[in-house]
């Protein structure tokens, strides 16, 4: 019974790490999802991204999230790896 409680607390652990490896493609994602991948994007931001892929379709490469009011070269750099348009 132990080694099932460590597998499942060792599967839990490891499969929540997976998830969050995993790159936020920017063009679909939710603002949740976008404020959780952008280092210093809080909720209020990640609305704003959404807006202007509203306004101005999706993006074409992650670069061009830069162009959104109040994300600077610098963001999209430190979370580049986090970032996906596929």
């Amino acid at each position: 019974m132990r080694f099932k409680r460590t597998l499942l607390s060792l599967v839990l652990l490891f499969g929540s790490a997976l998830a969050v490896a995993a790159p936020v493609n920017i063009n679909t994602a939710d603002a949740p999802a976008l404020a959780a991948a952008i280092k210093g994007v809080g909720e209020k931001k990640a609305q704003a991204i959404i807006e202007y892929r509203k306004v101005h379709g999706p993006f074409k490469n992650v670069d061009e999230l830069a162009l959104v009011d109040g994300i600077g070269k610098a963001t999209v750099e430190k979370s580049r790896a986090n970032l996906t348009i596929k």
